[in-house]
């Protein structure tokens, strides 16, 4: 298994931390940026289109939660069962940067921040 290590290249369009999710760390993802497969993902494609690093790039919405993209069923649901808080994963990287936000959960070794 692999180690979970800080790069900004593993922070997902959304806001998560890949660096510290499960499935990449036994390299079954190659996470986000990497994953040629995710084309069912509607904020990776938003993101790639726009040429955003993440949706904390996003010029239309400051809210991330009024992006019907960010905030659709499949987002909601993936929050509730791993009480993930994606839109303050967004904040984070607005306030922290890229790197920072990579930094911060590398430390912390979580994937996302947690919903409390």
């Amino acid at each position: 298994m692999k180690e979970i290590i800080d790069s900004p290249n593993l922070v997902a369009f959304c806001g998560l931390y890949c660096g510290a999710c499960a499935r990449y760390l036994k390299d079954k993802c190659p996470g986000c940026q990497e994953n040629s497969k995710a084309t069912w993902c509607a904020i990776r494609t938003c993101c790639m289109k726009n040429e955003y690093s993440s949706c904390a790039d996003c010029k239309e919405f400051s809210n991330p939660k009024d992006c019907k993209k960010f905030d659709n069923f499949m987002s909601k649901l993936f929050g509730l069962i791993f009480r993930s808080d994606r839109e303050a994963c967004i904040n984070q990287i607005k306030e922290l940067g890229l790197e920072g936000h990579a930094a911060k959960m590398t430390e912390l070794k979580h994937q996302a921040i947690k919903k409390l």
